[in-house]
């Protein structure tokens, strides 16, 4: 009886100190960045409100892919760019055995699906069941972005399917940036492309370009994107918790910051404190509730990271 008395004893006690070392990691907030200039946009916008309220942050550029299997391996605590209903192949078996979990949509609105310029769209190119009379002028090419990115799959699965007549065609896999390049030459070029677009992105300004109707299935309509994170994160972490259900972007937000980053050549940090100083109203909104990591005034420590 002694025995089972001081195994219970010993069990709890290193119950509670692994719960204590476990609530100590909350200091340093690990986020994965998966490289869109969009999630690279808010992960910057977010840590440097966390670095403000005294917590240590550390970014790790991942795939998607990766990203979700290092949420549940614990390896990274946040993920602010779980785009829906793009990723809900790629994110649903986490959801379901409760690895991942989505506290909150952070952006409303977004499209993602495939483009064209608007003088290949006036052309009659509106549908993915049109792309296939369009391959000469295409060069049997669609242009999408990083290897493994859930998109590019749907594309290469169509393409492997012969669906819309596409067998003929081949799924160009590069970066935001490759992708891009190659359509601004074209478009200088005035020739036809075919291109993974979506907003928020500054493309919607710089590029005349049309989304095409057809891919509803796997893209769906009008979008959000999920701020998800590990199994029990927000438990654990409270405080970061109810920062991540306060965060609310804006197409015009990230528009903005991401036309400085991409267009002017701003790194990512300047950009976002440049916004966030301008718009100190709606960052102390996303605070509010919020403390420091030593639980002292969360809009004060904000206000003064601010200058205002």
């Amino acid at each position: 009886m002694k025995k089972t008395s001081l195994t219970l004893t010993s069990a709890i006690a290193l119950s509670l100190l692994a719960g204590v070392a476990h609530a100590a990691d909350c200091s340093t907030v690990k986020f994965s960045d998966v490289g869109w200039t969009d999630i690279t946009t808010t992960t910057s916008t977010t840590k440097q409100i966390l670095e403000a309220l005294g917590y240590k942050v550390d970014v790790k550029v991942l795939s998607v892919p990766v990203t979700y299997a290092s949420l549940d391996s614990d390896d990274v605590d946040i993920f602010l760019g779980n785009w829906m209903p793009a990723q809900a192949g790629a994110i649903q078996p986490y959801l379901d055995s409760g690895e991942i979990e989505n506290v909150a949509t952070n952006l409303t609105g977004t499209i993602y699906t495939l483009a064209v310029p608007a003088y290949t769209y006036d052309k009659g190119l509106t549908d993915y069941s049109k792309i296939h009379e369009f391959a000469a002028s295409l060069d049997n090419k669609i242009y999408g972005i990083e290897p493994g990115n859930e998109g590019n799959g749907y594309l290469i699965s169509l393409v492997d399917a012969n669906k819309f007549d596409l067998g003929g065609f081949k799924v160009v896999e590069s970066s935001e940036q490759g992708m891009l390049a190659e359509v601004d030459r074209d478009v200088k070029d005035n020739k036809d492309v075919v291109f993974l677009g979506w907003e928020p992105h500054p493309m919607n300004a710089k590029f005349p370009l049309k989304y095409l109707t057809g891919g509803e299935d796997f893209f769906g309509g009008e979008g959000v994107v999920n701020t998800v994170t590990r199994k029990g994160y927000a438990a654990e972490c409270p405080n970061v918790g109810k920062l991540l259900t306060n965060l609310k972007f804006s197409l015009p937000m990230e528009n903005e910051i991401m036309g400085k980053i991409l267009d002017d050549g701003v790194e990512a940090d300047e950009a976002t404190m440049t916004w966030m100083k301008a718009n100190s109203d709606v960052v102390l909104g996303w605070v509010a509730g919020v403390t420091t990591l030593d639980g002292g005034d969360g809009v004060a420590a904000m206000k003064a990271a601010l200058g205002v």
